[in-house]
């Protein structure tokens, strides 16, 4: 049998054996665990047969001060604006007013209107209102709302409580009877009064005063006298709870776990607010998950907010880590959302080196783009609005009459030709060879006139051209012609992917995208295929400006928007099938925006642009093809660069550097490659599938290497392009 002192004596044993010289060597402290956590190291792991090392500190303890102090955190804290954004712009102020005045205005008009139909309803109920009144009046001098609780007493057979009712039902039937009495004595001595003095109009208004109330206390709850001028949008109030549960149907893992562990799964950065015609809500994702992951499954987001998916845009802070989601939800669908009238419908001009409003965001407001000093790629599939952005675009350039504008249809369906007849210097539609020919000519005739522009540009003293390129005083001086220049190609493939011409097309393009900005010359192409065929990397890549409408996969989306923009966030393939003119875009400074380009039809196009040419022919500015001028098409090339190349390097140069080839080529032609520059080369070769090489040269006894060409290069492709064995 165990003996109640048998643990005692284990415990004393233990205590013993602890207290052995092997433990009493050494000292034992007390350890807080809190700060040996707060301190810890992580060491390499130890060899045992190497020598010992410096241990490596990885985590250190956390001062009790870390991080900036009050000031500082005043002095970087975001602070919110005191006045709204559209308070203080005038435009949005003058838009916000003239809706609110319409509305007022249509809503005042609407039943004013309906007035006689209301007051003649009002008549007709007036009768069935009269009886409610006299019978509610009776039922409330008579106690009839106590009626129920007497009864109840009676249906108990509780005496005391039935007479104590009685009592009171008594008392409320003198004192309401003696109240009745009066107000039938008021009222019909007010009556008797109305009608032996007072005037007819006063005894009409006062009777019809009476038929209205009594009209409205006899209206049917299901019949309304007057329905609503305007109809309201109604959209649910935007919540937490909406937000956390729309997140949470999205079957992003981390966001499911926190919730299953009774997390929120989404960090509220600041208070669900009103953000124009929508709802605006800021928070963090958690840890790992970022805003292209909820972009995603934007359809899913949708359907779990309950909303149309025309009004979902999640959207990252572009300010912030990429975990930082806003997300928009606005009140109605974006393609159905009533639009603010475009200021340039009706009337005004354009300066193209300011900001012009083109479009609006999901939130109503105005986006402004300046088409001076950039290029600008447009891309979408078909019938998703790409020609009437561009014809838009082109519509604001022809509103400057400084502007010279160069249009081609190379769809061939006459969408350009409300801007390209009436005010277009250059234009032409369709894809045969007379067209080809045509704008061949034209763009070698760009060509030229931007080399011009450098060498005046160059020219123009410091004070006069600071910044070395096109200014709007520099446009206004007709003697430099440095006025702006706007080519707009629609199906812009047609162009480059021609077989006898496109990579002459190609090379002019590129020099016209990478050069021309500065000299006052844009380019604006559009295209339904936007790849490295119609759309080569070389003008994609240095377009400054882009427009994507829906695309269909991340290839065609970076094509235009430019690389890695899927992986950020900015997907045009979200955009449904619906969502007509409405794109990503890039450019005036800023991360990608969602924009509505506003709508203008084949009509109203006509009409703008026939207020353009007005203008234009009061200022003499009318030139080219819109004033009945033909154009001389050269069938045959300026200048052969590769012949040119092959002209100035003999045979016996196998490989030369490129400073010596733009040298000579300058000799040769100094009109055409007058102050060309190795890089220009490069450029210029590239379209032929020519790159250049290191080529090695000793000077004073050491090897210097430079850029330079194979000449065996050239007389390959030369030989490939003339279809003959040797161009040597």
């Amino acid at each position: 049998m165990k003996h109640p002192d048998d643990d005692h004596e284990l415990f004393t044993r233990l205590e013993a054996e602890m207290a052995d010289d092997e433990w009493a060597d050494h000292d034992a402290d007390v350890v807080d665990l809190d700060k040996a956590r707060a301190a810890r190291e992580t060491l390499p792991i130890a060899d045992p047969e190497e020598p010992e090392t410096d241990r490596v500190v990885v985590d250190r303890p956390t001062p009790v001060a870390a991080g900036p102090g009050y000031l500082g955190r005043l002095a970087g804290a975001k602070r919110r604006d005191v006045i709204p954004v559209w308070l203080r712009s005038a435009a949005e102020l003058r838009t916000a007013a003239g809706w609110v005045a319409r509305h007022y205005t249509h809503t005042v008009g609407y039943h004013a209107l309906r007035a006689p139909v209301y007051a003649a309803r009002l008549g007709l109920q007036s009768p069935v209102g009269a009886a409610r009144f006299v019978g509610g009046a009776m039922r409330w001098v008579t106690d009839r709302e106590g009626e129920a609780v007497r009864l109840a007493a009676v249906r108990r057979e509780d005496a005391a409580e039935y007479l104590r009712l009685s009592a009171q039902r008594d008392s409320r039937v003198r004192l309401r009877g003696i109240i009745a009495a009066l107000a039938l004595f008021v009222g019909l001595m007010t009556a008797l009064a109305v009608y032996v003095l007072a005037p007819g109009w006063v005894q009409a208004v006062s009777v019809g005063t009476v038929l209205l109330a009594l009209g409205a206390a006899g209206r049917k709850a299901d019949s309304p006298v007057a329905h609503r001028a305007v109809e309201l949008p109604r959209a649910a109030r935007l919540t937490s709870d909406i937000v956390l549960r729309a997140l949470g149907a999205l079957g992003i893992p981390a966001i499911n776990q926190a919730q299953g562990k009774g997390r929120d799964g989404f960090e509220f950065t600041a208070p669900i607010t009103r953000d124009g015609p929508g709802w605006r809500a800021e928070g963090n994702l958690p840890y790992g998950v970022t805003v292209t992951d909820v972009i995603e499954r934007r359809e899913r987001l949708a359907s779990g907010l309950r909303r149309p998916l025309g009004c979902v845009w999640p959207e990252p802070a572009s300010e912030e880590h990429p975990g930082r989601m806003v997300l928009w939800v606005g009140d109605q669908d974006l393609t159905k959302a009533k639009k603010p009238a475009w200021p340039l419908a009706k009337s005004g001009s354009v300066d193209l080196f300011k900001s012009v409003a083109y479009g609006t965001d999901q939130r109503g407001r105005w986006v402004d783009v300046t088409l001076m000093y950039i290029a600008g790629v447009i891309g979408a599939i078909p019938r998703m609005g790409k020609t009437f952005l561009l014809r838009l675009l082109l519509l604001i350039a022809a509103l400057d009459p400084r502007a010279e504008l160069h249009t081609y249809d190379m769809k061939g369906t006459g969408d350009l030709d409300p801007v390209g007849n009436a005010v277009s210097h250059r234009h032409a539609a369709g894809d045969d060879d007379e067209a080809i020919e045509y704008a061949l000519a034209d763009f070698r005739a760009l060509r030229e006139e931007l080399r011009r522009r450098t060498g005046v540009i160059r020219s123009l003293p410091r004070d006069i051209c600071p910044e070395n390129k096109v200014t709007s005083q520099l446009a206004d001086k007709a003697s430099l012609g440095l006025h702006p220049v706007v080519i707009g190609v629609d199906e812009c493939q047609v162009l480059f992917e021609h077989p006898a011409h496109g990579k002459e097309f190609e090379e002019i393009a590129t020099d016209l995208v990478k050069r021309g900005p500065a000299t006052g010359i844009v380019l604006l192409l559009a295209t339904q295929r936007p790849d490295a065929k119609s759309l080569p990397t070389g003008i994609s890549a240095n377009a400054g400006a882009r427009w994507c409408l829906k695309v269909m996969g991340q290839t065609e989306n970076d094509m235009v928007l430019g690389t890695s923009a899927y992986k950020r966030g900015v997907r045009a393939t979200m955009f449904a099938w619906g969502d007509k003119g409405i794109h990503y875009f890039v450019g005036e400074g800023s991360d990608a925006r969602i924009v509505s380009s506003v709508y203008v039809d084949a009509p109203g196009a006509e009409a703008i642009a026939a207020r353009a040419r007005t203008t234009r022919k009061k200022a003499g500015l009318l030139t080219g093809y819109a004033a009945g001028e033909a154009a001389e098409v050269v069938t045959g090339p300026a200048y052969d660069l590769l012949a040119d190349i092959l002209a100035v390097v003999p045979a016996a140069e196998t490989k030369v550097w490129s400073e010596t080839v733009v040298a000579r080529l300058a000799e040769l032609r100094p009109d055409v490659y007058g102050g060309w520059e190795p890089d220009a080369l490069a450029a210029a070769l590239k379209p032929h599938g020519i790159t250049t090489v290191q080529v090695g040269r000793r000077v004073e006894g050491k090897v210097v290497n430079r850029r330079g060409i194979t000449r065996a290069h050239i007389t390959t492709t030369v030989a490939e392009r003339d279809g003959k064995r040797d161009a040597s």
